[in-house]
């Protein structure tokens, strides 16, 4: 709504390929940096332990939810996109995203201090 009104403008999205919902705005890879990407993710996660055909019942609940009408529209204002990867996908996406910032956390010599 801000950008639509004029009160802000958007620069670009951290995305690897450009939103539905900004078409107009190229990613920060297409202004000259090849291979950056850093978006926002969200995902459902079950203590150690839990037993497997909980996690599997689980897994068909998001599954079915992410097949309504609701929930493809309110994931869509936010210009989310699901992917309904099951949990080996999903815990080597999260083990790939720890290193890749740990990496960045790094090799920016950053802390917390």
């Amino acid at each position: 709504p801000h950008s639509q009104a004029g009160k802000i403008k958007i620069v670009a999205v951290g995305s690897a390929q450009r939103l539905p919902i900004l078409p107009d705005v190229s990613t920060v890879a297409e202004q000259g940096y090849p291979g950056f990407e850093s978006s926002q993710w969200f995902g459902l996660l079950a203590p150690a332990g839990t037993p497997p055909q909980a996690i599997a019942r689980l897994q068909a609940a998001a599954q079915r939810a992410l097949q309504t009408d609701a929930v493809r529209q309110r994931l869509a204002h936010d210009a989310a996109e699901p992917s309904g990867a099951g949990p080996a996908e999903f815990a080597a996406f999260i083990d790939a995203e720890e290193r890749r910032w740990n990496k960045v956390v790094k090799d920016a010599r950053l802390s917390a201090e």
